[in-house]
């Protein structure tokens, strides 16, 4: 903290993470204090640093958990006591934001105030749902209005004679609750009937809705399709556009939630493809990776690596902790100048490579047998392999390798426990029946997942959710507990694992 604070006002965006714009996300790194809204997205907070305090004041369908004045005291409080608040709020602080009235207290206060933009959910949200506000074929202007407004005012502040007339686009935010009255008051002051206009709800989001129809149906439509907040309404002939220009709900797992078990560390690969690919992802960690209880059998192997023909890593993080214990141990990659390296996986032997160590063997199949019939034609009868693995891995490699005359060492290069994690979320989810998936990237994510699941019917709350395998033994995992596959990748990798999910939900779609 500092002798005297400072607010920054701060746009989230719409809603969509990746907007989120660089100065913003410093920001948050380096706040004391963060205040947001409603429509501020949560997973920005996972960038704060530790020991922020963090504070919701959000507003919902006119349920306020502060009254804005008090908002306002709560700012100016944390801000007089040395802080560096973030007031994070949805899409820019300026546009239907109150940031302006916030900006006022606190400069009244006397203490330091900067605003960030952010970018507005009355541009981002039409552009998500194929809508460009201007085209010089359809109009060169576009107006934003509040759909807020309290309509038994005895004279409202909004021009409808002017937006009746003009052929602009509107752009109507926070207008579900009004949307009836504003339909009326634009045919009332001349805007044709046949007039095209769009809700989009929950714009940006894999929750994205979209619903077009005429300026004299959308209330009725948007009653019988029950459509809530948030949502932004347009109108005007560009909504047309939509027809060809969508991209966002065009994508191959857009409005599919899926539940990605995998290590929180190792998760951020497959996270960011699902999201590219459209999907609404749950993160729900059901292994936490951690050093070994003892370094000493890897260390005995590090200072005897010379013995030793063959190094098979089996897996990333076998790699990553191996080599890790090999710097601090004060070596690096030459230490295995006279082993062969066999690689299971092309990760792995990407990993690996990361390191200046070229895998000798990347097995086609990442199965034992497969492993297994390449080392036997290169001869491994009385030759010494070691393997730096997980401690709960399966045994049946090295049992296989004793079985044709190698001296076989396994050691504990990292542990898999299952973390300290709350299933609320994901529990409240399948009981909603709002879950269309959980993947699964290996046999301990199965186990693991169904033992945080305790006292809980699995069955029963998974029985309209597919489950995805990323092979045949985490697949048979999930069958030996009495479960179904739906989707298992034919190439074993998380690549594999999303082509997969993508033909299996475009099966669903033909169908």
């Amino acid at each position: 903290m500092q002798d005297k604070g400072i607010v920054y006002l701060v746009g989230a965006g719409p809603g969509d993470v990746d907007l989120i714009t660089v100065k913003a996300l410093e920001l948050i790194k380096k706040a004391d204090v963060i205040v947001y809204d409603y429509l501020s997205n949560k997973r920005l907070l996972d960038n704060a640093k530790k020991g922020v305090e963090i504070i919701y004041v959000g507003k919902k369908g006119g349920d306020h958990t502060l009254p804005q004045d008090d908002i306002n005291r709560l700012i100016v409080d944390r801000a007089a006591k040395g802080c560096v608040v973030v007031r994070l709020k949805g899409g820019d602080p300026f546009v239907f934001g109150r940031g302006g009235e916030e900006a006022e207290e606190i400069l009244s206060a006397g203490l330091m105030c900067e605003v960030v933009p952010g970018v507005t959910s009355a541009a981002a949200v039409p552009a998500y749902a194929g809508i460009p506000l201007t085209h010089r074929d359809y109009t060169s202007s576009v107006s934003f209005i509040t759909g807020h407004e309290r309509f038994e005012k005895d004279k409202s502040s909004i021009d409808w004679e002017h937006f009746g007339r003009i052929r602009g686009t509107l752009v109507f935010l926070m207008g579900i609750k009004n949307l009836e009255h504003i339909a009326l008051m634009l045919m009332q002051h001349g805007r044709s009937k046949d007039t095209p206009a769009a809700l989009i709800r929950w714009g940006t989001t894999p929750r994205q809705q979209t619903l077009v129809s005429t300026l004299e149906n959308i209330a009725y439509d948007a009653k019988q399709q029950d459509f809530k907040p948030p949502a932004i309404f347009i109108v005007g002939d560009v909504v047309n556009l939509r027809n060809h220009l969508s991209w966002f709900e065009n994508r191959p797992l857009f409005g599919k939630t899926i539940v990605v078990t995998r290590a929180r560390e190792q998760a951020s690969g497959l996270l960011k493809i699902l999201k590219e690919s459209g999907a609404e992802c749950l993160e729900f960690p059901t292994i936490k990776i951690i050093p070994p209880e003892s370094w000493e059998a890897i260390d005995k192997s590090i200072e005897s690596i010379s013995e030793y023909q063959w190094i098979i890593f089996t897996s990333v993080n076998g790699v990553k902790y191996f080599f890790k214990r090999l710097v601090q141990k004060g070596y690096d990659s030459r230490r295995l100048a006279r082993a062969g390296v066999v690689a299971i996986g092309p990760k792995t032997a990407s990993t690996l490579e990361d390191y200046g160590i070229v895998a000798d063997i990347v097995p086609d199949s990442y199965r034992a047998e497969s492993i297994i019939s390449v080392l036997l034609a290169k001869g491994i009868n009385g030759q010494k392999i070691l393997i730096p693995r997980a401690r709960e891995a399966r045994d049946i490699l090295p049992a296989e390798l004793l079985k044709h005359g190698a001296m076989v060492d396994v050691v504990t290069a990292y542990e898999t426990v299952m973390p300290e994690s709350g299933t609320e979320e994901i529990i409240n989810r399948l009981l909603s029946g709002t879950l269309d998936m959980v993947t699964f990237t290996s046999s301990s994510t199965v186990t693991n997942f169904l033992k945080m699941l305790k006292g809980h019917d699995v069955k029963d709350l998974l029985k309209d959710v597919a489950l995805a395998s990323i092979g045949p033994i985490t697949s048979g995992t999930i069958i030996k507990n009495g479960l179904n596959v739906k989707v298992e990748a034919e190439e074993f990798t998380i690549d594999g694992l999303i082509t997969a999910l993508k033909g299996y939900f475009a099966e669903k779609k033909v169908v």
